[in-house]
């Protein structure tokens, strides 16, 4: 059924990762012990620092003759360093540019619909997912060198739902290779390729080895802007509906739409303690802007909201009531929501939910900066206006793309 929310699932070992720091190793490791296929999808790809050592990961497996498929989003890396495209074909690593953006960049319609999900599977029995690009943490494209690592998770799973990952991610190449013979005027070949990515669901995998906790309940939520249109956003407004005690969100984008809003403010009102830990330092202008003209309502509700100080949050996760988590690319703002192709993975277990939870807190008592009301309240009139214009921007960048949400 379109937008329904997929049903937990046991079976599943999981290990969380903070940063670029735990992941690439992780992901190194996994790649270098590949025998047969690594496939790997991500919204930015940079060479500098940490993430050359993903890169040379990949030209090895590929040299010693495992199957390896690297998409990226066409507008968070537009183009692969040559000295990279060199070596990637080279070594037979197949890789491809989404959805490039044409001279009116993105300002044509259908644009803004990226490839925004950061998914790893290899040899079909491991799997990653999160938020985390292939971007060194003491890096940003646009800032340069960081004083701090910015913060964000991702997670290692093995357990039914990698099959998931390894569907989707098939589906993804075979269509973009679709694309590339229609272009071409391969029209058969084009037709068989699309015809794949609908229905090939890949060869059977062996069942993962069994390790660790095997009774996590887990699930994959794939946003795409067909079927899965609402399926990550209703299972934030389930989870929050049926909280009781507790709603820890940190989310770098946030700019939240109505639904979203009201079930914060409800659940405030009725006693639940909300926590949101928010994007403390200017990155873009308009993410930056327009996510506070939302905060007033829910600050007057009595929700707790804290700007991560040290570095830039780039995270996508939340814990509610001790239990539920997720992890994941999808902010919460229409670029995510309503736009781009996501995946989240969500978690019914109390010991993960607790080491997600004791690290976000910390990361409000001891670096994050609590948000005053009265502070808020005073704001600058030059503030406002800015607020105001980034809200403008962002409704009118949804309405060329066909969209409302604000």
């Amino acid at each position: 059924m379109p937008h329904a929310v997929p049903p937990l699932r046991a079976g599943h070992h999981l290990q969380l990762l903070e940063g670029s720091r735990a992941f690439f190793p992780a992901l190194v490791a996994a790649i270098d012990g590949a025998h047969r296929e690594v496939l790997l999808e991500t919204y930015i790809f940079d060479f500098t620092g940490s993430g050359a050592e993903v890169a040379y990961a990949l030209e090895r497996a590929g040299r010693r003759g495992v199957l390896v498929r690297v998409v990226i989003d066409g507008f968070g890396t537009p183009e692969l360093p040559p000295f990279w495209q060199m070596r990637f074909d080279e070594s037979r690593v197949q890789w491809a540019l989404y959805s490039r953006t044409g001279a009116f960049g993105l300002l044509w319609p259908g644009q803004w619909r990226r490839l925004h999900r950061k998914l790893c599977v290899v040899d079909g029995t491991v799997g990653f997912c999160g938020g985390i690009n292939i971007l060194d943490d003491f890096h940003d494209p646009n800032h340069g060198t960081l004083e701090s690592p910015r913060l964000d998770f991702s997670i290692r799973v093995e357990g039914p739902l990698v099959q998931e990952m390894l569907d989707t991610m098939r589906r993804q190449w075979n269509r973009i290779e679709a694309v590339g013979q229609l272009r071409r005027a391969h029209w058969s070949g084009a037709l068989e390729r699309w015809r794949a990515g609908r229905s090939h669901a890949g060869a059977p995998v062996p069942p993962p080895p069994r390790q660790g906790d095997s009774n996590v309940r887990a699930a994959l939520l794939l946003r795409d802007n067909l079927r899965n249109r609402a399926v990550i956003e209703r299972s934030y407004l389930r989870a929050i509906g049926r909280a009781r005690e507790e709603i820890i969100i940190a989310n770098a984008y946030f700019v939240p739409g109505g639904r979203m809003r009201r079930a914060l403010i409800n659940a405030a009102r009725r006693g639940v303690q909300v926590h949101l830990l928010l994007q403390g330092r200017y990155e873009y202008f308009m993410q930056y802007y327009a996510a506070r003209p939302v905060f007033g309502a829910l600050l007057r509700a009595g929700a707790h909201i804290h700007e991560y100080a040290p570095s830039f949050l780039h995270a996508k996760v939340a814990v509610i009531d001790g239990h539920w988590s997720t992890i994941g690319s999808s902010n919460l703002d229409p670029l995510s929501l309503l736009l781009a192709r996501e995946a989240n993975v969500v978690v019914d277990d109390q010991r993960f939910a607790r080491r997600l939870r004791e690290r976000l807190l910390h990361a409000m008592v001891h670096e994050g900066k609590p948000m005053d009301p009265a502070a808020y309240d005073s704001r600058s009139p030059r503030q406002r206006v800015l607020e105001r214009l980034a809200l403008v921007v962002m409704r009118l960048l949804l309405i060329i793309q066909g969209k409302k949400y604000l």
